[in-house]
């Protein structure tokens, strides 16, 4: 049997998933349509249930990112991005130019990613900013939630990025590659 493979983290290999498998097997109701699951390279990761926390901010965001944004920059919550057969994520925030597709989106597209991090920090800031830098993606916010700290990713470097720093709620966020947009989490509420 000639199977693609993946080294898991224990060392054994594991049978290694494209994202055409991920629908078989939602059309064949072996995983269902409301499971949270992304791929990378790969290996199938289940994703944790959303807390409040998380919501809260997915809220507000989406309230500002709807009024704030130039007409030439879309968003789009919690979709799901089809980067290369193997690598399935799915960002909280997709924000891109107005005058692409969004199934042809690539990270080189993208204006900014943003993920909201409640249960999942380590992950958001350990693994998946070599993802989305190895896309090409120019900036990228973990939002951790229960500190409301910004950790800004900027100028990809092949697996990581070279410029990280992180952001106080009181700061003014500003995305460089959306002009006149800003947020502040300290305006946000807590529920």
């Amino acid at each position: 049997m000639n199977v693609r493979t993946v080294l898991a983290a224990d060392g054994l290999p594991r049978r290694a998933f494209t994202i055409a498998d991920l629908d078989r097997m939602v059309e064949a109701g072996i995983v269902g349509p409301e499971e949270r699951l992304e791929i990378v390279h790969g290996e199938l990761i289940p994703m944790p249930a959303k807390g409040a926390r998380h919501e809260i901010l997915k809220r507000e965001m989406i309230y500002r990112l709807a009024r704030g944004l130039p007409p030439e920059a879309l968003f789009i919550p919690e979709t799901g991005w089809r980067l290369e057969p193997t690598l399935y994520l799915e960002p909280d925030f997709l924000i891109f130019p107005a005058g692409v597709r969004q199934a042809a989106v690539t990270g080189r597209d993208a204006l900014l990613v943003i993920e909201l991090s409640d249960s999942t920090l380590g992950y958001d800031l350990g693994r998946k900013p070599a993802l989305y830098a190895g896309e090409g993606v120019r900036e990228y916010w973990v939002i951790d939630a229960a500190r409301r700290v910004t950790h800004i990713h900027r100028d990809p470097a092949g697996d990581g990025y070279r410029a990280v720093a992180a952001w106080p709620a009181e700061a003014d966020l500003c995305p460089q590659l959306i002009p006149g947009f800003s947020v502040r989490l300290a305006d946000f509420p807590e529920d």
